[in-house]
C-alpha cells in the first residue's frame, strides 16, 4: 500500500467515509450490528418497553441480518437496537452509529443524496387522522385548525402541496415523535394529525378507545417506505436487497404484513385492520428502490 493510499484512507476515516463502503466488514470484524428502530411508528416499528422493539420492519430487518450473518460465515451476530427519531435517523446512519434503519422512512430524491434505500417494502398513503366526533371530513375543514405532525417528517409539506389545500390556512403543531403527535390530537391540542396511514392506524389501534379516532379525506400522497442504509456501499445494499427480494418472492413478506396489520398485535392485542394496498403488492411483485418523486409522475 502506497503512502498516498494510506493518506487517502486516513482522510476518509477522519471524515467517516470508510464506514460508507465497508458495512459488511464492520459487521464481520465486530460480530455485531446496530439496527435503527422507532419507538412509535405504528405497526412498522415500535417499542413494548424494556428495550424490546417489534413490528413489520423489525421482522424484515431481523431476517435480513440473519441472512447477512450466514453470508459472512458468522456463528452468531449481536444485534443492538438503537432508537432513532425523524430528526436524527439520517445523521445516525451517515455517521456510522446505525448500520440499518428499520423504521418508517420515505425514500425521496432529497434523502437519496445523503443515504441509500433498500427496495421498497411498503408504499404508504399519507392521510388525515381526526377525532371521530370532530366533524372534520376533508382538507378544507382544516382551515383555521391546528394540525399535528412529527418534526423531521415530510407529511405537512405534502398536505400544503395538495391542490385541495389551496387557500386553507392551518397552524402546524409539532410532536417530537409520532406518539407525541398523536397525544397532541388525543389531548385536543391539535384538531388533526397528518402522517402515513399505517402509523395513524397503528397509533389509533393502540389508543385507550380506538373508536374515538378515524382517518378521513382523500389520500394526500403516495410514498415508498424503505429500509435505510449508508450511501455508496453497494456490497451491503446488495446483501440487504437480496434478502428482502427473497422474502418477497417466497411470500414471507406478505405473511409478515398480515401478522402486523391484519392480526391482533401486542401489547393490547388490537388489530390495525389494514390489508396491503395495491401499490404495496406491486412493489413486492416488481422490487425497486425508486424515490417518491417517481410515484408522483403518474
Amino acid at each position: 500500500m502506497t503512502k498516498k493510499t494510506l493518506l487517502v484512507l486516513a482522510l476518509a476515516a477522519a471524515t467517516g467515509l470508510v464506514h460508507a463502503q465497508d458495512t459488511l466488514k464492520k459487521i464481520k470484524d465486530s460480530g455485531s450490528v446496530t439496527m435503527g428502530v422507532r419507538e412509535s411508528s405504528g405497526a412498522l416499528s415500535y417499542t413494548l418497553g424494556d428495550g424490546k422493539f417489534v413490528g413489520y420492519h423489525i421482522d424484515i430487518c431481523e431476517k435480513v441480518l440473519q441472512d447477512v450473518r450466514k453470508q459472512l460465515g458468522l456463528s452468531s451476530l449481536s444485534i443492538k437496537y438503537q432508537p432513532v427519531t425523524s430528526q436524527n435517523r439520517i445523521p445516525l446512519v451517515q455517521n456510522g452509529t446505525v448500520d440499518i434503519e428499520c423504521g418508517s422512512t420515505t425514500n425521496n430524491a432529497a434523502r437519496q443524496k445523503d443515504v441509500a434505500f433498500a427496495v421498497t417494502t411498503f408504499v404508504e398513503e399519507v392521510r388525515i387522522l381526526v377525532k371521530a366526533n370532530s366533524g372534520i371530513t376533508n382538507i378544507a375543514q382544516l382551515n383555521g385548525k391546528n394540525v399535528a405532525t412529527t418534526t423531521g417528517t415530510t407529511s405537512v409539506q405534502t398536505l400544503r402541496r395538495n391542490e385541495r389545500a389551496t387557500g386553507v390556512d392551518f397552524k402546524e403543531v409539532f410532536g417530537k415523535d409520532h406518539a407525541d403527535s398523536f397525544l397532541l390530537l388525543e389531548s385536543g391540542r391539535a384538531d388533526a394529525f397528518v402522517m402515513d396511514g399505517a402509523i395513524l392506524s397503528g397509533l389509533a389501534a393502540k389508543a385507550k378507545n380506538p373508536a374515538d379516532f378515524k382517518i378521513v379525506g382523500e389520500v394526500l400522497a403516495v410514498e415508498p417506505i424503505a429500509i435505510m442504509i449508508r450511501k455508496d456501499d453497494p456490497a451491503f445494499k446488495k446483501a440487504v436487497d437480496d434478502s428482502i427480494m427473497a422474502q418477497m418472492k417466497s411470500g414471507e413478506i406478505a405473511k409478515t404484513w398480515s401478522k402486523w396489520f391484519e392480526q391482533p398485535i401486542p401489547p393490547t392485542n388490537t388489530k390495525v385492520g389494514m390489508p396491503a394496498n395495491e401499490n404495496t403488492k406491486k412493489a413486492w411483485a416488481q422490487p425497486n428502490d425508486k424515490p417518491a418523486e417517481d410515484y408522483a409522475k403518474k
